[in-house]
């Protein structure tokens, strides 16, 4: 027989080789460790040992499967060759301990498998145990010996000086005894090994052959009175279900053979199947986890690549099978299953996503009422206390919800029935958690919500009519007598908690709220009101930026929605995001134009109907031209860029042109009016033609013939003389008739100007003619005695405003007399110029504007043609500057002194040394008594600094704080943004670079020797003073605001030169401690108390509350964390070191001045160092060990604290308002797990 032919061989090697003193010796080691043999005989063993065990175990299989009712005549076989089992054995584990050394070469891991498959199909053979080939510790260390000879890290690139096993076989190391077991791990780790694909093939294949040995053996051998091996043979194949895919002998891959043998393991005969199967499932939740789980320590995250994926899903298919096999053996363990893997999901969402799957498989294989059993634990689970717990419950909840609903009635258990509705997941697990604790909850929460309303599961329920979603407390409610007012509160406080929501401070809160709120006004839930779009829209100009372009997403998604509001609150977001800071939101700006108002110009044909994208488009440019032309500048922004990327072309252009005849024609011409100036060619004969129709025409838009004359200027150089000249008599004409509109005015001048520069015309005679017509008129009105009393209020505004527009083109062509006769507009002259028409004087002495029998509407039109008539003449300036400055302080008429501000600030720009003076005199008006002139200067001060023509000279900063309080919000809001994201990037420093000098400023204190000392009149001290008490909320508003965007660096030197400047002046009795002084002092330890000027490297991070573990998404590394902390360490010992050094002289010289004057500022000062020393209690006597007094003092304020504080926690703890109510069958079983 083969099988006798190949025991003789390896038996005569037995006994001629090995000597029974080392047998007993390894039997007596109780196979733990490696008995070393002659060098010789080693050497022998290892040359014959790899291929006569492949040749012995497939004997062994051979003979075992022809001989099945014989196969007791093996150990006979082994007898008659003289074979001793106990040296067989001996040998083998010689082999098997050889090969799981980690220094081990690839001949000596192949020959260590191939021997643990001999010894384990040894053990399967009848009469095993009673010829004692059965030992536990080689059965553990045979079924274990995979994960020793699979090269653990194979992957990694290996070191320079190691070479390939190939090459490296005869220079491992020898084995070493065990007492130098820590210096080899030493050695082994510095000696790692690369193994060649070559090499990873034999020990796969070895592998694969040993996984087949222990499946043979788990059917043939029990372990019911061998727990240990049970585990044992558990974990293994546990483990090996994670090993790298490959299929091996007829597509059985070594993971389907690993699931196989934990089905084996779980069949009666190996023991207690219960507890059989809590050991496989314990073992398949961390692949089900993607997690790596040693013997000991904590697991460790696989990456989820494609094979790790592909395990993970095997396993779960393994558990649905044995839980439908099993059954009411299995679901308990499933139950618990479920709640480990909930427990112990990571925070990473790619984890938490596959984590939720798998709950969502596994809960399928319930029946109703263990599926209920579940849904009343998780309700549980998602008020934890540890946030990873809340969030991972919310992904749980977004998978249940695309299953099917569950029939309640299916549910043998009423009390659970309650459960079964998709109703009770959105409303009690994913509705309540939008007031999480945890902001990264509410937002994934808030999230979740919104996807909810796209579920398809979710658009048809059985017990219900309507959308299951409407089951939401978001939806509003007519309020009628039979409402439930209940029920309608609930509803606007949830719509308000929402809309708050969006405005929150956390980043992604504002985001998910974005999510939520677009996906309820899609599905109308909430109403599609302007009120609610422009939250959204606003949040297109969020200060982040990553809400800035889920703003434009939302947006964009928003514009499904059919209706000229959601139009308009898209136009009002996207478009001035064209002009962003960030250029990546500038990219998604201009990427939504283009596709939205651009793509969609096709040619026009009035036979065949525009589709709805074409519609979209046509019924955004309407508004454009229409309700929506506050964003020209903005809109014009965008084409300057596109038409460096050369986008208009012919094609395009032709196409554009074609829907000029069309009823939104409108919005041709607008796109026509941006783009004519980037095109390469026109068909001009067609513009020409839309000229003469909007000539003829009484219907044309006021805005349409602005873009109109606009084309025309932008094609006038390429116009022939005739055609050139017929548009000029058609413009004078109507020019010199004065009905058009004082836009059309503009634009009509602008063209002419643009038709007489492409001629040999002088520029300026057309213009100059405007100019004399417009004199003639004037003088009429205002030279003749009853000029005023028919006078046409329009007829003379359209007067002064082509004067002032056509002067521009012609400033050669303004005389004396004209400037004049606008003076005269404003005041009273006529007398003068009636009497020197002929020789006028060169200036009138005028000291401000005089109220005349004109109307306020013509004087403010008449301050408008002045100020251009100055801006081509700089001895006019001189003139009336101080002219314009006196109107602005006594003046009476809102629309005169606001025309007044904007020429001073025009005129800024073009004569910027000779305003400059005046600056005090504008920025007073941001203090004035009417809201519009306060807008507007706030307005054209923030252009004229972010392009430095002004300075932050004077008084102009602390103007500019005193807005931020402004009464009405929407100024000091504009104040904020303006001071925030326009000029504090130009001047990092300039908000601490201020902020000592406020505190003097705004209570009016003058005595110190370098604060507070530039130039203000009395008037302006009292209009801009923000002292006492009554103010003392506003004051502390600027300082928040202020210190709240200072970097800790600017806190640190702030609070170094507070001490110098303020608190050093007092404790030397620089100055005086008066009535004044004390207020002062008394700020400056409230200042000094406030938590915005605590250093933030000192505080927790915003975003992670306490006891929040923050999320490893949103951490760019666990080195910054490190980082972070080591900062906060340094940052706390130099804090230290000044304050004792600087800050605690000064407070005893201080406290002992005010107790020597019995100052209440006394109190301020104790309240400072309570609030200061919450962060050293225990180094009070440290600190003031100078004052033993005042250290006393400071430990009982801060006792006293502690206890005010537990006392308004219990209070608060104490509240009326419980939690939630849950289901009523959670009350009384809330808390059983």
């Amino acid at each position: 027989m083969k099988v006798k032919a190949e025991l003789r061989v390896l038996g005569g090697n037995v006994v001629t080789v090995v000597v029974s003193a080392w047998v007993d010796a390894v039997w007596d080691l109780e196979f733990t460790e490696r008995k070393p043999l002659d060098d010789a005989v080693e050497e022998e063993l290892m040359a014959r040992g790899d291929k006569a065990f492949r040749k012995l175990y497939h004997s062994l299989l051979t003979h075992a499967a022809e001989h099945q009712q014989q196969s007791a005549s093996i150990w006979a076989i082994l007898g008659e060759n003289r074979v001793s089992v106990k040296s067989l054995v001996a040998v083998l584990s010689f082999f098997v301990l050889t090969g799981k050394s980690k220094s081990a070469n690839v001949q000596q891991r192949v020959s260590a498998l191939h021997a643990a498959s001999v010894y384990l199909l040894l053990l399967g053979i009848p009469g095993s145990i009673a010829n004692k080939v059965f030992h536990e510790v080689l059965l553990d260390t045979c079924s274990n010996l995979t994960s020793h000879c699979w090269p653990q890290d194979s992957g990694k690139k290996r070191k320079k000086d190691v070479v390939k096993c190939s090459q490296a076989e005869g220079k491992r190391s020898k084995p070493t005894r065990k007492g130098t077991a820590e210096a080899d791990e030493e050695e082994e780790d510095e000696e790692e090994l690369h193994f060649s694909g070559q090499d990873l093939e034999k020990i796969r294949a070895a592998v694969a052959l040993l996984v087949q040995s222990l499946l043979r053996l788990l059917q043939t051998f029990p372990l019911r009175d061998r727990p240990q091996s049970t585990s044992s043979c558990t974990e293994v194949i546990g483990n090996l279900s994670l090993f790298l895919r490959r299929d091996i002998a007829k597509l059985r891959s070594v993971p389907e053979m690993a699931f196989y043998g934990l089905q084996l393991l779980c069949s009666p005969k190996h023991g207690d199947q219960r507890e059989s199967l809590r050991k496989v499932f314990h073992r398949l939740l961390y692949v089900i986890l993607m997690m790596n789980k040693a013997n000991r320590g904590r697991p460790t995250l696989l990456m989820p690549s494609q094979a790790v994926l592909s395990i993970r899903n095997q396993a779960i298919n393994f558990i649905c099978h044995t839980v439908t096999e099993l059954k009411e053996l299995a679901l308990p363990l499933l139950h618990v299953l479920l709640q480990h893997i909930c427990f112990q999901m990571v925070e990473k969402s790619e984890y938490r996503s596959h984590g939720a799957r798998a709950v969502g498989m596994l809960t399928s294989q319930m029946t109703s009422t263990d599926y209920a059993r579940f849904l009343k634990w998780l309700y549980s689970f998602s008020r934890h206390s540890k946030m990873v717990c809340r969030l991972f419950s919310v992904d749980v909840v977004m998978v249940l919800l695309e299953q099917e609903e569950r029939k309640p009635e299916d549910c043998q258990d009423l009390e659970l029935a309650v459960f079964l509705p998709h109703k009770f997941l959105i409303q009690s697990l994913l509705f309540a958690r939008r007031m999480d604790e945890s902001p990264t909850v509410q937002g994934h929460a808030l999230a979740s919500l919104a996807q909810c309303l796209e579920l398809s599961a979710l658009n048809v329920t059985r017990a219900q009519t309507q959308k299951t979603y409407r089951t939401l407390p978001f939806r509003t409610v007519e309020i009628k007598t039979d409402s439930n007012s209940c029920v309608v509160y609930a509803a606007k406080e949830n719509v308000s908690l929402l809309l708050r929501r969006v405005k929150d401070s956390k980043t992604n809160i504002r985001k998910s709220a974005l999510q939520a709120l677009v996906g309820l006004l899609k599905h109308n839930v909430i109403p599609v009101s302007w009120e609610n779009l422009a939250v959204v829209s606003e949040r297109c100009r969020d200060q982040a930026v990553s809400v800035k372009k889920k703003a434009l997403q939302c947006m964009g998604d928003l514009l499904a929605v059919n209706s000229p509001v959601v139009q308009k609150a898209w136009l009002q977001g996207v478009v001035p995001a064209v002009v962003d800071s960030e250029n990546s939101v500038q990219d998604k700006a201009l990427e939504a134009l283009d596709q939205v108002l651009l793509r969609h110009v096709k040619m026009y044909s009035a036979s065949h109907h525009l589709d709805a994208s074409q519609r979209l488009t046509w019924e955004l440019l309407g508004l454009l031209c229409h309700d929506c032309q506050n964003l020209s500048q903005y809109f014009s922004r965008a084409f300057t860029i596109w038409s460096k990327q050369n986008k208009f072309t012919l094609s395009f252009i032709t196409n554009l042109i074609s829907h000029t005849e069309a009823d939104h024609a409108a919005g041709a011409w607008l796109l026509l009016s941006k783009v004519v100036t980037s095109s390469p060619r026109l068909p001009y004969g067609k513009i020409l033609d839309a000229w003469d129709r909007m000539v003829s025409s009484k219907d044309v838009s006021v805005t349409t013939c602005c873009h109109i004359m606009s084309v025309i200027g932008d094609i006038a150089a390429h116009l022939n003389e005739d055609s050139k000249s017929m548009i000029i008599v058609d413009l004078m004409s109507w020019l010199k008739s004065f009905t058009l509109s004082l836009e059309l005015i503009s634009a009509a001048v602008e063209t002419l100007y643009l038709l007489g520069c492409s001629e040999d015309i002088k520029q300026t005679q057309h213009c100059g003619e405007l100019v004399s017509v417009c004199e003639a008129y004037l003088a009429s009105i205002i030279l003749n005695e009853k000029g005023a009393e028919n006078l046409n209020e329009d007829l003379m505004i359209k007067h002064l405003h082509t004067l002032g527009v056509a002067s521009l083109h012609c400033p050669a062509k303004v005389g004396k007399r004209t400037v004049l006769l606008v003076e005269s507009v404003l005041t009273t002259h006529s007398d003068k110029l009636a009497g020197c028409q002929d020789e006028l004087p060169a200036s009138l002495p005028l000291s401000q504007f005089k109220s005349n029998s004109l109307p306020t509407r013509v004087r403010a039109n008449g301050v408008i043609t002045l100020g251009k008539l100055c801006l081509q003449h700089e001895d006019l300036v001189q003139k009336y500057l101080p002219v314009f400055a006196r109107e602005l302080e006594v003046g009476t008429e809102v629309a005169v002194r606001n025309n007044v501000v904007v020429i001073m600030c025009d005129l800024c720009v073009r004569y910027t040394n000779i305003v400059d003076h005046y600056i005090p005199n504008i920025s007073a008006c941001l203090r004035d008594d009417k809201p519009i002139i306060r807008e507007q200067t706030l307005i054209m001060l923030v252009n004229l600094l972010q392009e430095e023509f002004v300075k932050w000279k004077g008084s102009l900063f602390f103007r500019f704080m005193v807005t931020l309080v402004d009464p009405v919000p929407a100024i000091a809001s504009l104040c904020e943004y303006c001071l925030v994201h326009l000029l504090l990037k130009k001047n990092p420093e300039m908000f601490s670079q201020h902020f000592i000098e406020c505190i003097f400023h705004f209570n009016s204190y003058s005595n110190h020797k370098s604060y507070n000392k530039f130039p203000q009149t009395e008037h302006e001290k009292v209009r801009f003073s923000l002292k006492g008490a009554q103010n003392r909320e506003k004051r502390f508003r600027i300082y928040r605001f202020l210190l709240e965007n200072f970097t800790d660096t600017q806190r640190f030197n702030t609070t170094n030169k507070i001490n110098q400047t303020i608190l050093a002046c007092f404790a030397d009795e620089e100055l005086p401690l008066d009535t004044d002084g004390a207020e002062i002092l008394s700020e400056t330890f409230n200042i000094l108390s406030l938590k915005e000027m605590k250093l933030q490297a000192m505080s927790a991070p915003a975003d992670t509350p306490a006891g929040e573990e923050p999320e490893e998404d949103n951490m760019a590394t666990m080195a910054k964390a490190v980082l972070q902390a080591a900062q906060k360490k340094v940052v706390s010992q130099v804090q230290k070191k000044v304050f004792i050094e600087n800050t605690v002289p000064l407070i005893i010289s201080l406290k002992n001045l005010l107790e020597r004057k019995h100052s209440p500022v006394l109190r301020d000062l104790t309240a400072y160092l309570q609030v200061t020393m919450q962060e050293y209690r225990t180094e009070v006597k440290e600190f003031f060990s100078g004052d033993e007094q005042l250290a006393a003092e400071v430990e009982f304020a801060l006792k006293t604290a502690e206890k005010e504080k537990e006392m308004m926690e219990q209070m608060e703890n104490c509240t009326l308002k419980g939690d939630p109510k849950p289901p009523p069958a959670q009350v009384r079983n809330q808390h059983a797990l």
